[in-house]
C-alpha cells in the first residue's frame, strides 16, 4: 500500500514557525513529509531540517517525497529522544520544531497495522513495527483493573469497567486476536441507548489502547520541555494535538514556560526571581478551517498551539 498522509493545519503550522531561511528545524513526526516539504521550501541551502519518525515506512516514503532536497537528515527514532538525537548529530540549538501528534492516514488506512476499528486485522497498533509490545499484549495480558484504568484515563470511556470485564471473560475461552473481535466485545458492553450518534462505539477504546501501546502521553510533557530547552532564543515550538488529553498537556506545559514569578500571592515582593521563559503565540489554539475539515474529516479535532522562546 502506498504511504499517503494529508498534513493537517499545514500552512498554519509552517507559518507559525516563523522560519529563518538559514535556520535549523526539526519535524518531530515526519509522517509522509508534508510539513517537512513546506519547511524545506522556505529554507536556503544553509538551512537544515531534521526529520524524525518511529515508523520506518514513513521515513522511506518521506525520503522519496523530499528527494530533491539535500539539506534534510532522517532519524528513525521517537521525538521524545530529541536531546540524544541532537547530541548525536552535533547540533546544539535549533530555530524551531513541529510535532504533529496525530496518527497518519496511512497507519489508519493500512488495515494490517491494526489501528482501525472498521477493518479486520491482527491486534497490533505499533507505530514502530520494530518494537515487540502490541495491542494484542494489552488486550490479552492486562488485568481487569489495568484495562479499566487505561480505558478510562486514555479513552474517557464511561463503560470502561464493563468493557474490561467482558474482554477478560472472552479471553478465558480463547485469545482475542483481531480488531473486529475486540469491536464485537465493546459493542456488547455498551448499551445501544448510550452510544453517541455519529461516533463508533469502539473509537474511545481503540484510542486508549493505541496510546498505551505507543506510550503517547507519559513522555509528552518531558519531550516538550526537552524541545523547548533545545530552542535558540526566538525559536518556536509548534504542536498539533488531536484529543483533549494531549491538548491539556501541551497547554499546561506552554503555560509553565510563560509563567514568571512563582511566589505565593500574599508575598509583598518577588523573592523567587523567576521570569517568563516563553511567549505564548496562540492565546487560543488554531483550528482547521471549514474547508480543510470538508477536505479531510480527520482534521476536525486538530488544535495547533505555538510558543516562542524568549
Amino acid at each position: 500500500m502506498e504511504f499517503k498522509h494529508i498534513s493537517v493545519l499545514l500552512n498554519e503550522a509552517v507559518d507559525g514557525l516563523n522560519i529563518n531561511p538559514d535556520g535549523v528545524y526539526v519535524d518531530g513526526t515526519l509522517g509522509g513529509g508534508g510539513h517537512s516539504y513546506e519547511i524545506l521550501s522556505k529554507l536556503s541551502q544553509n538551512g537544515r531540517l531534521i526529520g524524525i519518525d518511529r515508523d520506518m515506512e514513513a521515513i522511506d516514503a518521506a525520503s522519496k517525497r523530499l528527494s530533491m532536497f539535500c539539506n534534510v537528515s532522517y532519524v528513525h527514532s521517537n521525538y521524545n529522544e530529541i536531546k540524544n538525537i541532537l547530541h548525536d548529530i552535533h547540533i546544539d540549538k535549533i530555530d524551531g520544531a513541529l510535532i504533529d501528534l496525530g496518527v497518519s492516514s496511512y497507519q489508519l488506512d493500512c488495515a494490517e497495522r491494526g489501528f482501525s476499528y472498521m477493518e479486520d486485522a491482527p491486534l497490533d497498533m505499533r507505530m514502530d513495527k520494530e518494537t515487540a509490545f502490541s495491542a494484542y499484549d494489552v488486550i490479552n495480558d492486562y488485568s481487569p483493573e489495568e484495562l479499566t484504568r487505561i480505558f478510562y484515563e486514555y479513552g474517557e470511556e464511561r463503560f470502561s469497567k464493563r468493557i474490561a470485564e467482558l474482554i477478560c471473560e472472552s479471553r478465558k475461552k480463547a485469545p482475542i486476536c483481531t480488531t473486529l473481535e475486540l469491536v464485537e466485545i465493546i459493542k456488547k458492553a455498551i448499551p445501544e441507548r448510550f452510544r453517541q450518534k455519529g461516533s463508533h462505539p469502539a473509537k474511545r477504546i481503540f484510542q486508549a489502547v493505541r496510546i498505551e501501546v505507543n506510550s503517547e502521553l507519559e513522555p509528552l510533557r518531558q519531550a516538550l520541555e526537552d524541545f523547548f530547552e533545545s530552542l535558540a532564543p526566538g525559536g518556536r515550538l509548534c504542536v498539533i494535538t488531536f484529543h483533549s488529553l494531549e491538548d491539556r498537556i501541551v497547554k499546561q506545559t506552554f503555560a509553565s514556560f510563560a509563567k514568571g514569578c512563582t511566589c505565593p500571592k500574599d508575598f509583598p515582593i518577588c523573592v523567587c526571581g523567576n521570569t517568563p521563559k516563553a511567549k505564548i503565540i496562540t492565546s487560543k489554539p488554531i483550528l482547521p478551517s471549514a474547508e480543510e475539515i470538508a477536505y479531510n474529516k480527520r482534521s476536525k479535532s486538530a488544535k495547533l498551539r505555538i510558543c516562542e522562546k524568549m
